[in-house]
């Protein structure tokens, strides 16, 4: 994730860009901060997923494959508790 990214999903969590000394900068309510916190996690939990499938085919039943898939699947798990 990268800096854009960061500032899309600020964005997305309805906060206020507000000015402070000329920079740019972002104001949150508490429902809106824990919504942005909430949405950072997620896109951490999928690019850390994709990175355990990367190289692996849903055809391929070697036991890397098998186990890379299992370690995604309980990734993206972790976001339903």
């Amino acid at each position: 994730m990268n800096r854009d990214d960061i500032i899309r999903i600020a964005r997305e969590t309805g906060c206020l860009n507000v000015a402070d000394y000329g920079r740019k900068s972002y104001e949150f309510q508490p429902e809106e901060l824990e919504r942005f916190a909430n949405l950072v996690a997620a896109a951490e939990r999928e690019t850390c997923a994709k990175v355990c499938e990367n190289g692996t085919f849903l055809h391929d039943f070697s036991p890397e494959a098998v186990y890379s898939r299992a370690c995604a699947r309980a990734i993206r798990a972790r976001g339903q508790v």
